[in-house]
């Protein structure tokens, strides 16, 4: 599945990570001709018996990496991040949402302004519908009042519903909410045959689910101009002797330390470590960092709001396996009553007694069995506003995140609504949990796009402004988290880049 390069071989473009931003890139550039090499961090993720063990996931942290962050107390912690190839795409939900039309406009929060994009939806629109086609996505148009406008509609037909999820969608259309099947990069047939699991927060193996490396690294690698290399963690970048052209990219491998002189690089590390590693790439000429004239890397980090809500119902039976195809936007816009936006609802992965004795571990899972049994969950998610004092820095070896929430009175607001929601189609126990840093709830932002080089790292094709052979093609180029999973529009945006650097750079 991967044609592994001999350290040290020569190529012409360095791509750093192969989570969905350089998987994508890479496949946007495949056909260019130009030899590509990925450096992956990670390793692959192999089929094995814990993949579909929510005991080992949930309880023993079994995939978790063995590392730890500081927040801005000096606290350590153990992040959500995942280095393999695919990168946590290999653990996401695969709902695979385009932004609203109205996220690429300023929009005004209840706490603070989500600025506007540095281009209108239009202009990214169809690089969605070629994102859909390559995530093999499924779903359904003119079930969510707000979905934005699509030239192309779906190549395949939504997930069902399971049976006892059919009828929550009727109670809760009757509720008055609108529910809508969520567009989703999951083969259920082919998932299925490997287990009957959720696939939310399962590791996945070629078993079914549409992540990086089972489409976009996949598609890029049928070309021999594509090389992967794993574990391969890249530890610093190094310009020329004036500071703006990237010459050097330097990476350890097997404890052996390499340098690669490739003629472009595209850092897609993701959110943290891209900014980490241009924190750590600082020299004489850029003393706070590569691309960091404007103090802004690392800046603007966002971290979606994100809620656990659970419906409890005697009477309501659920005998799903993975539950997760519908969600509802009915307070995407505005409260519902004209105030400011709240965000996104979705159902959750199937939340079974070992998940949820994972938080409380003093009661017996038999007992939440027959909890279980009558419960529905589901993702209350907020937009995260972004502020330039939360912010990624590194001390040392220390990689600190400073993450100020904002926007969490509107998150409040948002779960309040559910479970009014829920009680009104007939959950009379409604219980919330907030999450917290430890989940990686679609980090974003720190070097972020924008057409003015003093308030932001990239033009708007992921240019970095101060390095003409420097791109960061990863969810840190977004401007604002809006409220709906990031995935699809960073692979949107990655083959908008990919398509420029092919015109543009390699023509």
């Amino acid at each position: 599945m991967s044609s592994e390069l001999q350290p040290g071989t020569a190529a012409d473009i360095v791509i750093i990570g192969s989570g969905i931003g350089g998987a994508t890139v890479a496949a946007g550039l495949a056909g260019s001709g130009a030899e590509i090499l990925i450096l992956e961090a990670g390793d692959h993720l192999p089929d094995r018996p814990e993949n579909r063990d929510p005991r080992a996931i949930f309880q023993r942290g079994f995939f978790r990496p063995k590392e730890s962050w500081y927040d801005e107390t000096g606290q350590a912690f153990n992040p959500g991040n995942y280095y393999n190839v695919g990168g946590n795409s290999k653990f996401y939900g695969a709902v695979l949402t385009r932004y609203r039309a109205e996220d690429f406009a300023e929009m005004q929060h209840l706490e603070g302004v989500s600025p506007a994009w540095p281009f209108p939806y239009g202009e990214l629109e169809p690089w969605y519908g070629k994102a859909e086609s390559l995530f093999r996505v499924r779903g359904a148009l003119g079930e969510d009042p707000t979905e934005p406008h699509h030239s192309t509609s779906y190549d395949f037909p939504p997930v069902p519903d399971e049976p006892a999820v059919a009828v929550l969608r009727q109670r809760l259309r009757a509720a008055g909410v609108h529910p809508a099947s969520l567009p989703l990069g999951v083969d259920i047939e082919t998932w299925l045959a490997r287990g009957k699991t959720p696939w939310d927060a399962h590791p996945n193996s070629f078993n079914g689910k549409m992540d990086a490396e089972t489409t976009g690294l996949a598609a890029a690698l049928k070309h021999k101009n594509v090389r992967l290399q794993t574990n391969s963690r890249v530890t610093r970048l190094e310009t020329a002797p004036d500071g703006t052209m990237i010459t050097q990219v330097h990476y350890e491998r097997g404890g052996v330390s390499h340098v690669l002189r490739p003629k472009l690089v595209i850092l897609s590390a993701g959110a943290v470590q891209s900014a980490v590693l241009l924190l750590r790439s600082a020299n004489s000429a850029h003393p706070s960092g590569l691309a960091n004239a404007s103090d802004q890397v690392g800046r603007n980090f966002m971290n979606h709001n994100l809620s656990a809500v659970l419906g409890f119902d005697h009477r309501f039976r659920n005998d799903s396996v993975y539950q997760k195809t519908f969600g509802f936007n009915d307070f995407y816009l505005s409260d519902g009553k004209g105030g400011p936006p709240l965000g996104n609802v979705q159902l959750l992965g199937r939340i079974s007694a070992p998940v949820l004795k994972s938080d409380l571990k003093f009661v017996p899972e038999w007992a939440l069995s027959r909890f279980c049994a009558h419960t529905v969950d589901f993702l209350a998610m907020s937009e995260d506003v972004p502020k330039p004092e939360s912010r990624v820095r590194v001390d040392g070896s220390k990689i600190i995140l400073q993450w100020i929430r904002s926007n969490w009175a509107a998150h409040q607001k948002l779960v309040a609504q559910i479970k009014g929601v829920l009680r009104e189609a007939g959950f009379p126990l409604v219980l919330s949990k907030a999450f917290d840093r430890k989940t990686p709830s679609h980090q974003c932002g720190t070097v972020r796009m924008g057409t003015d080089p003093g308030l932001a790292p990239l033009d708007t094709f992921c240019r970095a402004y101060e390095h003409p052979n420097l791109f960061v093609v990863d969810a840190a180029f977004l401007p604002t988290s809006a409220a709906v999973n990031p995935a699809l529009t960073i692979a949107a945006q990655a083959l908008r880049v990919a398509d420029h650097i092919v015109k543009k750079e390699l023509a």
